[in-house]
């Protein structure tokens, strides 16, 4: 291209890394999922919120816990204009649970049941199924400290597991006891892999001087040895109460018949968690293979401000559910396609064309309309490439104005002259 040319083609510009376009064949899956994460919600008893896009920092940097990956390294934060710290929410807990002290909602009721679906944001390295800027759905139930309410949490969440993703899933549960019993483990689990420290990388190094139970988390098989090896069981060194807590869950899951494994080793990585932990994972996806986490995290409202109240969730990636189900071979959701396609057999028809579209949108039927102005074989075609199951043609102007149109079954290939009047109801009454 010349530089005189009047018209240079703009800069084409490309999504940034970490980002997907959620395309249109896309979405019917992720109304779907949308929509049965609703009805689960629904009805077991929770309700919608939805809170802001970004939060300030020290929401995240407070609730998460400052030694964590997640807010050390993987948070994408700014100043604004008027040089406050922000945040794009990394994760959605604390965001609740913020709202939840801002309006009081305690006050409605005891116990606060609470569902959220949206994006969140954390600076990580992209990898199949986890993306920079990502989408979880969830719950927060709070304000009860007893084991029904962690049997009911996770019940909700295999459920939708299981309905979302298809194929074999393992669900894998643990208890990492209350803070005041933890903190003795912590020392202990220290001083067991203390001598093993010069073997470490730096970031495994790192862990056990800040925030040791994040060991548990890595993908290392050297480390994963030395830690079953030489680690402690957490589960053995927290209280009666905590035992019983956990036994109680337990009990609870398999009155309902949901298949789980105790393991010793599973913790969350963000340090409001207590007693117990869950995670739901695929096979299919291979080393990512978490779809759904969560866990009890009895302090995190009062390390907020709050009163004492205790609270379980969990969060699971809509992505990463998606993917799983794909790779099951789990069956998709139906393809959304029209009722009815539009077309006029000459320019002098179409605002008869126009009118009589917008009549059957109003009757509750789907419509596209021919705007292209081509030959009724090429509409016909492409009624035929969007799936619609009838098309409706405004013919000679001599039918336009005696009131009647042509409807055509596309499956059938029938052709019926009706009445324009009557057009909604016979397409609605064949489509049934």
């Amino acid at each position: 291209m010349s530089p005189a040319d009047p018209n240079p083609r703009a800069e084409r510009f490309s999504r940034l890394k970490g980002t997907h376009d959620i395309l249109p064949a896309q979405v019917p899956a992720w109304r779907h999922l949308e929509k049965t994460v609703a009805d689960v919600m629904s009805r077991s008893g929770y309700h919608e919120i939805r809170t802001p896009i970004f939060e300030r920092t020290e929401l995240f940097s407070r609730g998460v816990g400052a030694q964590t990956d997640l807010v050390g390294k993987e948070m994408y934060t700014f100043e604004d204009q008027g040089g406050k710290s922000l945040t794009l929410r990394p994760e959605l807990t604390a965001s609740i649970v913020r709202a939840y002290l801002q309006h009081n909602l305690d006050r409605d009721s005891p116990l606060s049941r609470l569902y959220y679906l949206g994006p969140l944001f954390r600076q990580e390295r992209p990898q199949k199924g986890r993306q920079r800027q990502f989408h979880q759905f969830g719950l927060e139930a709070l304000g009860s400290p007893h084991p029904e309410q962690d049997v009911e949490v996770i019940s909700i969440a295999w459920e939708l597991c299981r309905a979302l993703a298809g194929g074999e899933l393992t669900m894998r549960i643990n208890t990492i006891g209350s803070p005041g019993s933890r903190a003795g483990y912590l020392d202990l689990l220290r001083q067991s892999l203390e001598p093993f420290k010069a073997g470490m990388g730096e970031n495994d190094a790192r862990r056990l001087a800040t925030n040791p139970l994040r060991l548990f988390d890595t993908k290392d098989p050297q480390m994963r040895a030395l830690l079953q090896e030489h680690a402690p069981k957490i589960s053995e060194h927290v209280s009666a109460a905590d035992s019983d807590h956990y036994a109680a869950v337990q009990a609870g899951l398999d009155t309902l018949d949901i298949p789980f494994a105790s393991d010793p080793t599973l913790v969350r990585g963000l340090d409001y968690y207590t007693r117990t932990t869950f995670e739901i994972t695929s096979p299919v996806l291979g080393a990512q293979d978490a779809l759904c986490g969560g866990g009890r995290y009895d302090g995190l409202v009062a390390q907020l401000g709050g009163p004492s109240t205790p609270a379980v969730g969990f969060a699971a990636g809509i992505e990463r559910l998606l993917l799983a189900a794909t790779e099951s071979g789990h069956e998709p959701a139906p393809a959304e396609t029209p009722d009815v396609y539009m077309a006029a057999t000459g320019d002098d028809l179409i605002p008869q064309a126009t009118a009589l579209t917008h009549e059957l949108r109003k009757g509750g039927l789907s419509v596209v309309q021919e705007v292209m102005r081509r030959s009724l074989k090429a509409q016909l075609r492409e009624a035929n490439r969007l799936g619609c199951r009838f098309a409706v043609i405004m013919g000679d102007t001599a039918g336009a104005n005696k009131g009647m149109a042509v409807v055509k079954n596309m499956t059938s290939g029938e052709q019926t002259e009706l009445p324009l009047d009557e057009i909604v109801a016979e397409i609605r009454s064949s489509l049934g």
